[in-house]
């Protein structure tokens, strides 16, 4: 069955050669010959401003570039969201981006008797690349930057199931250790999954 995929690379940097960068075209190049529409949106390409106020949160508008990956969003039927580990959390310019997007109530809004999800029917994939061992990542810092994506935004916009992999050790896994990661993002742009 055919998906609307949105992937969005999360890395700052617009260097084509970043691992990041291939991982997300091994994912959309296996998707599309698999019949899925996928369209693809790199950080590194993008004028980001950051938010100063919490007034701006909550009521200013995004700029147009901003508003149009709105669209893509509530156009997508998945989510692929790429980013590199810094500092234990997303790069500050991927920060940026998020709240930008989900600004104004976007995704979700807060009321009296909780929260309300807007954008149910979404599943997504993180895919995140550290120095250190996945491992590491998971059981000694309890994957906290990844959950702040997970349950700080995507679950509070009602998007489910999120699913993640988590490429550690980048740095040093060598060209085996990349092209494995490669063939695996094949076979899951292949599965929309």
């Amino acid at each position: 069955m055919s998906r609307r995929i949105l992937i969005l690379v999360g890395h700052p940097d617009p260097s084509p050669d970043r691992f990041g960068g291939a991982l997300a075209s091994a994912y959309a190049d296996a998707a599309v010959k698999a019949g899925h529409t996928v369209k693809r949106v790199d950080l590194g390409a993008m004028d980001v401003p950051y938010l100063l106020r919490q007034s701006e949160f909550e009521q200013g508008q995004p700029p147009a570039e901003i508003r149009a990956l709105q669209q893509n969003i509530e156009w997508a039927e998945h989510i692929v969201l790429l980013f590199p580990l810094w500092l234990g959390g997303v790069p500050a310019k991927l920060k940026a981006l998020l709240e930008q997007v989900f600004r104004g109530g976007f995704g979700f809004s807060i009321g009296e008797r909780g929260w309300i999800s807007k954008l149910k029917g979404r599943s997504a994939r993180l895919v995140v690349t550290m120095g250190m061992p996945g491992p590491v990542f998971r059981l000694v810092f309890g994957a906290h930057g990844l959950k702040a994506i997970e349950k700080g935004v995507l679950m509070l916009a009602g998007v489910r199931p999120i699913r993640s992999s988590i490429i550690g050790g980048v740095e040093s896994i060598g060209p085996a250790g990349r092209a494995r990661w490669l063939a695996r993002m094949r076979a899951l742009g292949a599965k929309a999954a």
